[in-house]
C-alpha cells in the first residue's frame, strides 16, 4: 500500500483543473494506489431519499441505493462506516463538517483497519473536491435532483446555507420542503464569535415574490448581523427593507442566537409559531411561548422594534423551530399533523439515537408518507451539547 499522504497529495494536485466528471476516476485511481480494488462515489439527492452514483466509466452500470434499507444508506444515516460481512466492501460516510454529502463505496480483497483508516481520509478529500464544484458545476447540481425546480425554489436554495452545521458543542440542522417548489420559507444559521446565529423565515404567499421576500430578508439579516447589529436591529432592517422594496408582502420570523459557551439562548419572535424547548425527552410547557411581535414588512420603524427574550439552556437541550406549514399538513381524512405530533415525532427519533439531521430527514419522510403539505414546511433543530 502506498503512503496515504503522498497519494492524497497527488489527488489534490491533479484535481485543481478537474471538473466534477473527472473526480470519480481520479478518486478510483488514488484508491487503487492505496490498495483498493475500486471505488464509487454516491451523493444524496436533494430530498435525501436516494444515494445517486456519480458517473464513472466502468465495465458495469451502477445503480442508486435507497437511503432506507441499504448498507450504503445506513452509513449515510448513522455517519459511521459500514463493512460487509466478508470484509471486502465498505461504505464510508462523506461529511462536510457535519453536513452529510454522500458515501464512498470501497472494495478490496480484505479491508483491514489500516486500509479503512486510509479510506476515511480518501472519503474526506473526495467530499472536499465534490463540495468545491457543487456551486458551479451544472451536471453535479442536476445529478442530485429528481425533477425540475421552480424559479422561486432556485432563488431560495441559492441563498440558504448548508442544512447542518456545528461544532463539538452545538449542532444546528434544518430542512426545507417542498424542496423543488419552495415559495416563501427560508432558514439561516452560522457560527461566529462563540455564537450560533439562526433564523427561520416564512414570507406570505407561495410565488416568486414570496421567494424574493425571503431572499431579501436573509440578505438584510446577514448584512445587519455582520455589521454588529442586535437581533432587534436585524428585525428592524428586514421590516424597513421589505416595506420599501417589496411592499404588501409580510413575513414572520424567529431570529435568535445561542451563546455556545454559556447556553444562553436569545431570540425574537415576529408573528411566528413559538419555538419548542425539548429537555429530558419532553417539551417544557410554555418555555419559549412569549408574546410575539407583529410580522415584518409593515414599515413600523425602529421605535417598534421587537422585544428580545432570553433563556438559559441546560446541556442536552434541543430548541425546535418550525413554520406553520409543518403543523398544518393534513392526512387524507383532513386531520392536522399538529404541534403535539411534531414534538412527539422528534422526541421519539432522538430517543432512538438519531442525530439532528437524521431526525429531521425522518420527520419529513413521515410527513410525505402520511400527510399532504399545503404550504412550505421548514424545520430547524438546535442541540446544545457542551459536554
Amino acid at each position: 500500500m502506498a503512503n496515504t499522504d503522498a497519494v492524497l497529495s497527488r489527488l489534490m494536485a491533479r484535481s485543481r483543473h478537474a471538473t466534477a466528471a473527472d473526480i470519480p476516476p481520479l478518486v478510483d485511481e488514488a484508491g487503487r494506489q492505496l490498495g483498493l480494488s475500486g471505488t464509487q462515489v454516491y451523493l444524496a439527492d436533494l430530498q435525501q431519499n436516494r444515494l445517486v452514483p456519480m458517473p464513472h466509466t466502468g465495465p458495469a452500470a451502477v445503480s442508486a441505493f435507497e437511503i432506507e434499507g441499504s448498507m450504503a444508506g445506513l452509513a449515510y444515516r448513522t455517519q459511521q462506516t459500514q463493512r460487509s460481512r466478508d470484509a471486502c466492501t465498505a461504505w464510508v460516510p462523506m461529511l462536510d463538517g457535519m453536513e452529510r454529502v454522500g458515501v464512498l463505496r470501497v472494495t478490496a480483497p480484505r479491508l483491514h483497519d489500516g486500509l479503512l483508516e486510509a479510506c476515511q481520509a480518501l472519503a474526506d478529500l473526495t467530499t472536499l473536491l465534490v463540495e468545491s464544484k457543487s456551486a458551479h458545476d451544472e451536471p453535479l447540481i442536476t445529478q442530485t435532483r429528481t425533477r425540475t425546480m421552480t424559479t422561486q425554489a432556485e432563488l431560495l436554495w441559492a441563498f440558504v446555507p448548508p442544512r447542518t452545521i456545528g461544532t463539538r458543542h452545538v449542532t444546528s440542522s434544518a430542512i426545507l420542503e417542498p424542496a423543488y417548489d419552495a415559495g416563501g420559507d427560508a432558514f439561516d444559521h452560522s457560527i461566529g464569535d462563540g455564537l450560533l446565529h439562526l433564523a427561520l423565515l416564512d414570507a406570505m404567499g407561495h410565488d416568486l415574490a414570496s421567494g424574493g421576500a425571503s431572499a431579501v430578508a436573509l440578505g438584510a439579516c446577514r448584512a445587519t448581523r455582520r455589521a454588529g447589529g442586535s437581533l432587534s436591529d436585524i428585525a428592524t432592517t428586514i421590516d424597513a427593507t421589505l416595506s420599501e422594496w417589496i411592499p404588501d408582502r409580510l413575513l414572520t420570523a424567529v431570529i435568535g442566537q445561542l451563546d455556545i459557551t454559556t447556553g444562553q439562548f436569545t431570540w425574537i419572535n415576529c408573528g411566528h409559531p413559538a419555538p419548542l424547548l425539548i429537555r429530558d425527552g419532553h417539551v417544557v410547557p410554555g418555555a419559549l411561548e412569549l408574546p410575539a411581535h407583529l410580522p415584518l414588512g409593515l414599515g413600523l420603524g425602529p421605535s417598534a422594534a421587537p422585544a428580545e427574550y432570553r433563556v438559559r439552556l441546560q446541556p442536552g437541550d434541543r430548541v425546535l423551530l418550525y413554520s406553520d406549514g409543518v403543523t398544518e399538513a393534513r392526512t387524507s381524512d383532513g386531520s392536522l399533523f399538529g404541534e403535539q405530533r411534531l414534538a412527539d415525532t422528534v422526541i421519539r427519533s432522538m430517543a432512538a439515537g438519531n442525530n439532528p439531521p437524521e431526525t429531521l430527514r425522518r420527520l419529513i419522510r413521515n410527513l410525505h408518507e402520511k400527510h399532504r403539505l399545503h404550504d412550505d414546511a421548514t424545520i430547524m433543530l438546535v442541540r446544545w451539547h457542551p459536554d
